[in-house]
């Protein structure tokens, strides 16, 4: 009689290897307070299986008015404090689709991602003005739109034609593994694994903030749906 082997249990996002979302530059939006809550939070993400990080603060005129300059000179305070944390940590931004993001689109070169990824999100109760004409000017300028957090926007829980719209013009797609964990509530959740069901997701990342979500990120190891997607090939490791 032969008995199959148990596939060995995911005990880690090391698969993944590269976050590309999260808010650990502190003190400068809705991530970490104090660079001793920064530091804490790499050491939980290096604990997560993470090798590198690439942290996005907030650039959001109303509320986080973050510049390309304080942005690098935070990346710097955190570099100097990591003092021997096993990460390679560097910086890009999450850019909200608003007037001043046009602004920022024909006068300055913006922060990215390897690839000249730019990391955008909107307020989803409906497309983000311009939307298109947004994602054209980003491609004509030689940068790759790439969507945070798709799953979260209640425009396209309700139109999810319109999101194969956005992939069909060359958007990338990055779902938040807090809202697989179910963070955000079911309907987000389920959202995320159509998302990937479908083959539409180029990158998974934590979007860290707080200790609260290393915490989630650590118990989501143990459901199976999560472990099925972790063994699915994401185009983080390309970072």
């Amino acid at each position: 009689m032969f008995f199959r082997s148990k596939t060995p249990a995911i005990e880690s996002y090391a698969s993944l290897g590269v976050d590309l979302h999260s808010h650990l530059i502190p003190g400068i939006d809705d991530g970490a307070k104090t660079l001793e809550e920064s530091l804490v939070l790499i050491r939980r993400m290096v604990d997560l299986g993470f090798k590198r990080i690439y942290s996005t603060p907030h650039v959001m005129a109303d509320h986080y008015p973050n510049t390309r300059e304080g942005i690098l000179r935070g990346m710097e305070g955190v570099l100097r404090g990591l003092n021997g944390i096993p990460i390679e940590f560097g910086v890009a931004a999450e850019y909200f689709l608003d007037e001043q993001f046009e602004e920022l689109l024909q006068k300055e070169e913006l922060l990215t991602l390897p690839g000249k990824r730019v990391l955008v999100e909107m307020a989803g109760v409906a497309p983000a003005h311009n939307l298109l004409d947004t994602l054209f000017r980003m491609r004509t300028k030689g940068y790759k739109p790439l969507l945070a957090h798709p799953e979260r926007y209640p425009y396209y829980r309700r139109d999810f034609k319109a999101l194969e719209r956005l992939k069909d013009f060359g958007c990338e797609f990055q779902v938040n593994l807090l809202s697989l964990a179910g963070h955000y509530g079911s309907t987000i959740q389920e959202q995320g694994f159509k998302l990937i069901k479908h083959g539409m997701v180029e990158f998974l990342a934590t979007d860290m903030h707080s200790e609260q979500h290393a915490d989630k990120l650590k118990e989501a190891l143990g459901d199976k749906r999560i472990q099925k997607v972790l063994e699915k090939k994401f185009s983080n490791g390309s970072l």
